[in-house]
């Protein structure tokens, strides 16, 4: 909750020192695949392979064309994955832990200059929504949505990014979200891992391609 409240306040004391200009806002589609992880949560746990996808808004801060506030409303997919072998290594269960979100970041977007192509780079806070948790192929009763498994209904995080800007309307970039909300809050096995009594956090990588209209 600290950290939150530190975020919300230096983001609101940047908004009331730069000069924004709504009126000149460009909107956006973007879309991508997602490389999702939770840390000590399942074990032995694996990555989840997703996608995102939605809108975005590019808002001028600053008389410079070179800094932006870009805030993105998104259909966002994570979770992770398990597997299990005994010793005669044969497989216990294959089981997949989707958890999908309405994610809305709100980044810090600044071009290394003011040229028409160029890289740039990308930070802020991401809020994620959880909009449904499903769970496959899992035989542990513990990890199932109906029980201690189940996610939470949001996550907060920190997001950050480099990219490149062709023309300032179609970029490409990658990024890193690094939740800060334990993600599976009564999840708690540490009898057979004691890694499982910590704060899961969700962590993802995403490679985005977005298209800015003029």
């Amino acid at each position: 909750m600290k950290k939150l409240l530190l975020t919300s306040a230096l983001a609101l004391s940047t908004l009331s020192f730069a000069q924004i200009d709504f009126s000149s806002t460009r909107f956006g589609v973007t879309a991508g695949p997602n490389y999702s992880r939770v840390k000590n949560a399942h074990n032995p746990s694996g990555p989840r392979f997703a996608f995102h996808g939605g809108f975005l808004a590019l808002i001028p801060m600053g008389k410079a064309n070179q800094f932006y506030l870009q805030p993105e409303v998104l259909y966002y997919g994570a979770g992770e994955t398990g597997k299990d072998k005994d010793a005669k290594g044969t497989k216990g269960y294959d089981a997949v832990y989707a958890n999908n979100y309405l994610s809305v970041p709100v980044y810090f977007k600044g071009y290394f200059s003011e040229a028409e192509s160029e890289f740039y780079g990308l930070v802020g806070p991401r809020f994620n929504f959880l909009i449904d948790q499903t769970v496959k192929n899992e035989s542990r009763d513990i990890y199932k949505e109906d029980a201690l498994g189940k996610a939470n209904s949001f996550n907060f995080g920190v997001g950050l990014g480099i990219g490149y800007s062709y023309k300032r309307q179609l970029e490409v970039a990658f990024k890193y979200d690094l939740g800060l909300s334990n993600t599976y809050p009564d999840l708690d096995e540490s009898k057979l891992d004691p890694n499982s009594s910590k704060k899961k956090s969700e962590q993802v990588l995403s490679l985005s391609l977005s298209y800015i209209f003029k």
